[in-house]
């Protein structure tokens, strides 16, 4: 065969075995984009699904707080704490204000106001819208606590003959009267008020400070001096709290 034919031949053969078997492995495309057997080695042990989860091995990545971890001191108690702490009220004995124990248990299902009474107040003429709120209510199952104290301004010096004395003729009070107690929290604090202001997080800063409390021993709010007896929100709470 003459020569050019047979380099022809040869290169003819090598065009149609390229053409047939197509481009050697590792060979780059016109696209620039890595062959799909190394794209599919390049791809992520684990799943996106699994790598999109938050909290790392230890649990501690985005961790959702917990309630008491966002909660303000002073925010009102929730009401599994409230009811724990208001229980303890109603199971306690304390003393009247003529020095005889009270079982508390009396007034378990009753709803009640407790108040930090003082004879010589600027507020002492709450006493007369506390007498009236326990007897407008008293049938239904309502009862107003007063217990004095003498820790603000010394304005409860009297004995408890002159206490019962002065409620009894200037205000006709007929509400029960207990035993002259510590409010503030310390050693002397009143368990009374050590459960209350335990329940709440807030504890009396002044007279005629007012806790109610729920038929079944829940603190269901506190309010400070200034609200009055006749306060449209503190009879809303009262009226809700009865039903």
């Amino acid at each position: 065969m003459h020569p050019r034919s047979l380099t022809a031949s040869f290169t003819l053969a090598a065009v149609l075995s390229f053409a047939a078997c197509g481009a050697p492995a590792g060979a780059s495309n016109s696209s620039g984009d890595a062959p799909a057997s190394q794209a599919s080695n390049n791809a992520p042990a684990t799943p996106p699904t699994e790598q999109a989860k938050a909290p790392d091995a230890n649990g501690q990545a985005n961790e959702t707080p917990r309630a008491n971890e966002t909660a303000k001191p002073n925010d009102p108690p929730t009401m599994t704490d409230s009811t724990e702490s208001t229980q303890g009220v109603y199971s306690l004995t304390t003393r009247s204000l003529a020095g005889e124990p009270v079982d508390l248990s009396q007034y378990r299902g009753k709803v009640t106001l407790v108040v930090n009474v003082a004879s010589e107040c600027g507020y002492t003429p709450q006493y007369a819208g506390l007498q009236k709120l326990h007897a407008q209510l008293r049938d239904r199952g309502f009862a107003v606590l007063g217990f004095p104290s003498n820790e603000f301004g010394g304005q409860e010096p009297g004995s408890p003959e002159q206490i019962q004395s002065f409620c009894s003729t200037k205000y006709a009070v007929t509400f029960p009267l207990f035993a002259k107690c510590a409010t503030k929290p310390g050693a002397e604090q009143s368990p009374v008020y050590a459960a209350l202001s335990g329940a709440t997080g807030k504890s009396p800063n002044w007279n005629f400070c007012k806790y109610l409390v729920g038929k079944q021993g829940e603190v269901i709010a506190f309010y400070p001096s200034k609200v009055a007896p006749d306060d449209a929100e503190l009879r809303a709470a009262i009226e809700k709290a009865l039903k």
